[in-house]
């Protein structure tokens, strides 16, 4: 069996963040590292590793959904040493190799998927699918309709235009010069709501993700997790073409 695909069965990453692990010479089979793409393995046989971590195949499946707060970053590991989304799932994975599914960044809060399961998040992060991510943004100043029009236009970052959203206006915050918009994208660019709201002059004061396509949760409240149900699960796969 083909390393990469091995990694994403067993749940490590997606095929094609495998690659990338086989590139850079984190993979071991049976002690030796492997840079090969082609490189296969045999689970039942070879002693395959990831970064020292023994990697097993058969594993259960598991998806959680997170309400992360904000001063978490969405990662297994922080170089700077900042708390991590991990330390708030600890005591349900004990031991298995999970990891959050697309970003959200530091200050951000809301819905994050966290699962051990390659091939549906390499489904739900891939643009093709556009699985819709809805965010509700707490921006300085009220948009009028011609910045709203531009937000589902799309706008342009890094000299290419994001894919047309879904936004609208939700609430004028009296008072405070405020207001909360809610925006819906199918792609998942860096710090890309902020960016938009940003390029129509609508600064972001507070984000929160609150629709992950099918999966929403009004009751989960911010740092608690829990596991998906059968039918989210399946809702998810359908959402990205996987059912």
């Amino acid at each position: 069996m083909r390393l990469q695909k091995l990694l994403s069965m067993a749940g490590v990453a997606s095929r094609r963040v495998a690659e990338t692990l086989i590139v850079q010479g984190r993979v071991t089979v049976n002690g030796e590292a492997v840079t090969e793409l082609g490189a296969k393995a045999d689970p039942a046989q070879d002693e395959v590793r990831v970064d020292g971590r023994r990697v097993k195949v058969a594993v259960r499946r598991r998806y959680l959904l997170l309400n992360k707060p904000r001063g978490y970053v969405c990662t297994r590991s922080d170089p700077e040493g900042r708390p991590t989304v991990m330390a708030l799932i600890a005591s349900q994975v004990a031991g298995e190799y999970l990891y959050p599914v697309g970003r959200l960044d530091y200050d951000s809060e809301g819905l994050l998927l966290v699962t051990n399961d390659g091939d549906l998040t390499a489904a739900l992060t891939h643009p093709r699918h556009g699985v819709e991510r809805e965010y509700e943004a707490r921006v300085r100043g009220v948009p009028d309709p011609r910045a709203l029009a531009r937000l589902r236009r799309g706008v342009t970052l890094d000299g290419h235009r994001t894919a047309p959203a879904d936004a609208r206006l939700r609430q004028v915050v009296e008072g405070r010069g405020q207001s909360v918009i809610s925006l819906t994208i199918r792609e998942g660019r860096n710090r890309q709501v902020r960016r938009m709201c940003e390029a129509v002059g609508l600064p972001i004061v507070r984000l929160r993700r609150v629709r992950i396509g099918p999966l929403t949760d009004t009751r989960l409240k911010p740092g608690q997790v829990r596991a998906l149900t059968a039918r989210e699960v399946d809702a998810l796969r359908r959402a990205c073409g996987r059912s």
